[in-house]
């Protein structure tokens, strides 16, 4: 079996077993703007909780992703925002998740 074909099924199985595939990181070579003041609107209900927004980089431009409410995923939970990190390569985005 040549690898190219190999590397295929391999990829197939791990989509059909539902694997994570983790991406490379992408850095950036202009820091993102600051964020702009967001006005929270009234929780839709109890138990939810602000994520704020952030600047997402499209390829060519930060582009604004504004904040919203969230449940969280079980009781207990922390959400850490996400943020830009400054390295010796550019800007890389670290993503937001539950804790």
């Amino acid at each position: 079996m040549n690898r190219k074909l190999f590397a295929r099924l391999a990829l197939a199985g791990a989509l059909a077993a539902g694997a994570p595939l983790t991406a490379l990181p992408v850095y950036v070579k202009i820091a993102p703007p600051p964020p702009p003041v967001e006005v929270k609107v009234v929780a839709p209900g109890k138990g939810y909780f602000w994520i704020g927004g952030y600047h997402h980089w499209t390829g060519t431009a930060y582009v604004w992703v504004p904040g919203r409410w969230a449940l969280p995923p079980r009781p207990g939970a922390v959400w850490l925002p996400g943020h830009w990190k400054s390295t010796p390569h550019g800007w890389v985005w670290a993503n937001g998740h539950w804790h």
